[in-house]
């Protein structure tokens, strides 16, 4: 694997470890440089670009319980990457798995689905370019999302 593939790889691992650990602003910087899309094809109003967007629906959406935490697990698998270390460019898809335990819910899978990112890099560094998340199944997510 070339330095750029496990630099994004990396990228891609450390979104599921400040989701979990509840770092909303970590998440959101993540995205300093792009964007997510939380619906595919969906309409702008599904489109949150840039840090501050992005922390705003994670703020809208993520239910944090008294530790400061969503009390949640991603797992990323199945990381694909197809870089072009001459344009600066990337892109790439994984599977996400998210269980879930609160004191009100034992652990259960809740959601899965994939990831269809793009990235690029900036002064040597790789950043999100666009992630577009695919929900494939649920399960009770009324303890993770606030809708």
């Amino acid at each position: 694997m070339s330095d750029a593939a496990r630099e994004i790889e990396n990228l891609v691992y450390t979104y599921a470890e400040r989701i979990d650990a509840g770092d909303l602003d970590g998440v959101a910087a993540l995205f300093a440089n792009g964007r997510i899309c939380g619906i595919p094809e969906g309409p702008p109003e599904t489109v949150f670009e840039g840090s501050a967007r992005v922390r705003q629906m994670y703020e809208m959406a993520t239910r944090l319980y008294d530790d400061g935490t969503p009390r949640t697990r991603h797992f990323t698998t199945n990381v694909r990457l197809h870089v072009d270390e001459g344009a600066g460019t990337a892109s790439g898809s994984a599977y996400y798995c998210v269980t879930q335990a609160t004191p009100d819910l034992p652990l259960q899978i809740i959601a899965t689905g994939r990831y269809h990112d793009t990235f690029h890099r900036i002064g040597g560094v790789w950043w999100f370019d666009t992630r577009t998340m695919f929900v494939d199944q649920t399960g009770d997510t009324s303890h993770h999302l606030k809708f």
